[in-house]
């Protein structure tokens, strides 16, 4: 067994963890600690440069710790009884969903500010990064539209969590889970399946007036026998094929009045509100004239964005690499005769694009957590779009993009959080370069 040593925390970082100094200087990060929390630890990964641990006691607590609301996100290793110390506060991640809910909402949005910061002034080598206070969502709980199982060895259904070092993942069984929109909270305990259904994983979703979407992922074509006794809607995908069991193979979602009609393997953003709140950010941000410009709607998705955008430019041009997030996009944009859509990846559409774009004076860029690729990035510095707004999911890959864009001759003028994952480490942000 690893020895144990005490250390003081210091600061919270991006992953979920607190970072406090071993005796020997090295970085150890520690999952549910808190800043300025006195803890003993035990080492569970050691490397040159840095070690993890985990918590086994807690010898002095943040007064900004506050006891967790899902019995799944600490399992007690032991129980102090000295003044000062927290009961039950040996902690291991039984769920792996959540990693806050031991901290204070409040400075929940204050730390992912501050970690955002940490990232653009650490990776992005940005100095004094103008990054605003995070926008809290409507909703700390029950806030997800879209919620993701996998199965337990028996065909229990769970979440995954990566207690190793290694970072091998197991499935753990829940029982209780607060972050689903009502709709899916008051469905998924009634789910029930085989353990040799030959199923990856799950997925419910909802829309308008509590609509339930159940998604069904295989690994084989076979279409999996079930028994519905609801009314809702059942998608099987196998190879991003979807294939309707019963209802509809899409679900619409309601943003600020507009109706935005999402198939099953398509992404949307898990908050709703929070998705307004972004969409009214960027029409505040992007102030647009009467020139007859164009929109560049990079990684367009369904057209969260471009729909609002449409009767606000001479043009919108969208790129998307998913087939089934383009043909969404085609119903959602359809009343539109403005706007172009090209199918297919980023990096390969816009070097091609770029000698044919012109009065473009807006992009949106929304890509996944790996960031905009390197030949992306080239084609936009090509094109030279005189206002950029990158939306982004991985604070990292923002950081490492924006190096980019300022030594292409952009300026950073701000970067503002939104929480769309309370209680998690996520942290969604919209950054404005101009030229």
């Amino acid at each position: 067994m690893n020895p144990s040593c005490e250390i003081i925390l210091e600061k919270l970082t991006y992953g979920g963890e607190a970072m406090g100094r071993l005796p020997d200087g090295r970085a150890v990060f520690v999952p549910f600690g808190l800043p300025g929390e006195t803890v003993r630890i035990q080492l569970t990964q050691e490397k040159q440069n840095f070690a993890r641990g985990e918590i086994l006691e807690i010898l002095k607590s943040s007064p900004d710790r506050v006891t967790p609301k899902c019995k799944h996100t600490f399992s007690p290793l032991l129980l102090g009884r000295v003044p000062d110390r927290v009961e039950g506060s040996g902690v291991r991640s039984v769920c792996g969903g959540c990693h806050y809910q031991h901290l204070h909402y409040e400075k929940q949005l204050i730390a992912k500010a501050d970690i955002l910061r940490d990232q653009l002034q650490r990776i992005g080598k940005i100095e004094n990064p103008p990054v605003q206070p995070a926008i809290a969502s409507p909703d700390q709980w029950n806030y997800r539209n879209h919620i993701q199982f996998h199965f337990t060895d028996d065909g229990k259904i769970g979440y995954v969590f990566s207690p190793l070092p290694s970072g091998e993942g197991r499935v753990r069984a829940i029982e209780e889970c607060h972050l689903p929109e009502p709709a899916i909270q008051d469905f998924w305990r009634e789910l029930q399946f085989e353990s040799k259904m030959n199923l990856e994983r799950v997925s419910l979703r909802t829309g308008m007036d509590d609509d339930l979407m159940l998604i069904l992922e295989s690994n084989t074509e076979e279409t999996p026998e079930l028994e519905i006794e609801t009314d809702i809607s059942v998608v099987h995908i196998y190879e991003d094929h979807p294939v309707v069991i019963a209802g509809s193979d899409l679900l619409t979602i309601q943003i600020l009045g507009k109706d935005f009609h999402v198939s099953a393997p398509s992404f949307f953003q898990v908050n709703t509100k929070m998705a307004e709140k972004m969409v009214e950010h960027l029409i505040t941000q992007l102030p647009i004239t009467n020139q007859p410009i164009t929109l560049l709607d990079l990684y367009c998705g369904v057209g969260l964005f471009s729909k609002f955008f449409a009767p606000k430019f001479a043009k919108v041009i969208g790129i998307e690499s998913s087939p089934t997030a383009c043909e969404d996009f085609g119903l959602n944009l359809d009343e539109f005769e403005n706007v172009e859509l090209y199918e297919g990846a980023v990096e390969e559409i816009l070097p091609a694009l770029a000698g044919q774009i012109k009065d473009l004076s807006y992009m949106i860029a929304d890509p996944p957590r790996a960031g905009i690729d390197k030949h992306a990035l080239d084609a936009i510095l090509q094109i030279q779009p005189q206002v950029i707004a990158y939306v982004s999911c991985d604070p990292s890959t923002l950081a490492r993009d924006a190096a980019r864009l300022i030594k292409g001759g952009y300026a950073l003028q701000q970067v503002t959080p939104f929480d769309l994952f309370p209680q998690t480490y996520h942290i969604e942000s919209i950054s404005i370069f101009e030229r």
